[in-house]
């Protein structure tokens, strides 16, 4: 299609009908460049409508915005950096509990005994220290459940009062007369106790 020259207009193009036919450049005239990337990016051919092909491909593009993705890759670049930081303390560690051990020169007798020796720093535990030690924290632990079962039945115990209470105050507010009419008499005698117990 040949172009026509500035000024002129070809039949059906109005000066400021359509987007982008006009003279200036601005959101309604101007832009044809941007209308023509968007149609030849579409598919569109003369009628304005998408074709199926043209559709597919569109929704099928990838814009690279997955929050699922960016969410599972930022976890594990947190994992990774919590991993590394676990290791460079546990190497920490390792280097702190282990002094530098000092060569033993084996060439004279006497002198050997003269090397000083390495101490650890872990203190060694008899077996029955340990077994003191396990059997004191096995009656603690031993105690504090016992104290927790106390608590547990003393609640459940408060609960089946309360319960109780609960379903007789119930039957008794709807009990009713041969009539069908609420009997009063309860329904008094519970207002009374709340308003007693509320002073």
């Amino acid at each position: 299609m040949k172009r026509s020259p500035p000024g002129e207009t070809l039949a059906g193009e109005g000066g400021s009908g359509g987007f982008g036919k006009g003279k200036g450049k601005g959101r309604w005239g101007g832009g044809s460049r941007r209308r023509r990337r968007n149609e030849h990016r579409l598919g569109v051919g003369g009628g304005g409508a998408l074709s199926l092909a043209a559709f597919a491909s569109a929704k099928s593009r990838n814009t690279g915005y997955n929050p699922a993705l960016i969410k599972k890759k930022k976890e594990f670049y947190n994992n990774a950096k919590l991993i590394s930081k676990y290791k460079r303390t546990k190497k920490q560690q390792s280097q702190s509990n282990n002094p530098p051990e000092f060569p033993i020169r084996e060439d004279r007798g006497d002198n050997a005994q003269n090397v000083p020796k390495l101490h650890h720093k872990g203190n060694k535990r008899t077996a029955q220290s340990l077994k003191e030690e396990y059997e004191k924290k096995r009656a603690e632990d031993e105690k504090a459940k016992k104290e927790r079962d106390a608590i547990i039945q003393a609640k459940r115990e408060q609960q089946e009062k309360s319960e109780v209470k609960r379903r007789e105050l119930r039957e008794k507010m709807f009990k009713k007369t041969r009539s069908g009419q609420p009997v009063m008499k309860y329904r008094i005698e519970h207002l009374l106790e709340t308003a007693l117990q509320s002073k």
